[in-house]
């Protein structure tokens, strides 16, 4: 059994077949999907398509490239959505100076709602950090300051000191198709240094797919290459690195129901 933890189901390119993707991650042994909210405005649809699916939950969250846009200025409409038993995470939300599509201070001001929203509901906060490492580690730290929150800082690739000071703090690391790419060595060798309890599988299609399909649009079933490559890294079997990682989602994300 794999879980993808990080996926996009309601972005058009999956959306349209979204039957079609749903029973390829089936066979391809997924049998849980967390598809990310990016919006505010667009989360009626995505909590739609989550219920349509036996173990397909969702997050509710604006993505940084967003913030400027939507906000949320405080954590009461994240709190409003998680009431919904779909809903088992907060986020994606962080600091993207990448592409900075949004002025920083407006990121900075939804990190921290969805940091309080994790907090007051006991959902776990998704992460999304780009060339915005030192902020990120500090806005979380302030955050925990104040009060506990569970984390996963999605898309891990960057550097071995976010690594190594999330999982310092308590938090998981969401690992990807970037793992199998020839130009990870560091990463590699980086997630190979890291507690397994604290990895958990994710796709973030339709984006980044791994080696062999890169190139090519993702999507949930391709989590398990991200297994293969992870268990050449940890040195052990593929069941292993399903059992382990699925475990990890599990004992991260509690409100979702475990499929039998």
């Amino acid at each position: 059994m794999l879980v993808d933890s990080h996926c996009h189901l309601d972005f058009p390119e999956l959306l349209a077949e979204e039957a079609d993707v749903i029973a390829r991650a089936r066979e391809a042994g997924v049998r849980g999907m967390l598809t990310i909210s990016t919006r505010l405005s667009t989360f009626p649809k995505v909590l739609e398509l989550a219920g349509r699916h036996e173990g397909v939950w969702c997050a509710t969250g604006v993505h940084p490239h967003q913030s400027g846009e939507e906000g949320p200025s405080g954590p009461q409409p994240l709190i409003e959505n998680a009431r919904h038993p779909e809903v088992i995470g907060i986020g994606e939300a962080g600091l993207d100076y990448f592409y900075d599509k949004s002025p920083r201070d407006a990121q900075a001001a939804g990190f921290r709602a969805h940091i309080e929203a994790a907090q007051a509901t006991g959902l776990p906060l998704i992460v999304h950090t780009r060339d915005a490492e030192e902020d990120t580690i500090r806005i979380l730290e302030e955050g925990l300051a104040k009060g506990p929150f569970a984390c996963v800082i999605h898309c891990y690739s960057s550097s071995p000191w976010l690594g190594e000071r999330a999982v310092e703090l308590g938090f998981h690391l969401g690992v990807g198709g970037i793992l199998t790419f020839n130009k990870s060595t560091e990463l590699r060798e980086t997630v190979a240094r890291m507690p397994r309890e604290r990895i958990i599988l994710e796709t973030d299609s339709p984006y980044l797919a791994p080696v062999p399909r890169r190139g090519k649009r993702n999507e949930p079933a391709f989590v398990a290459h991200v297994a293969g490559k992870l268990a050449e890294v940890w040195g052990c079997g593929v069941a292993d690195v399903a059992s382990t990682t699925t475990d990890n989602f599990f004992n991260l994300f509690t409100k979702a129901d475990r499929p039998a």
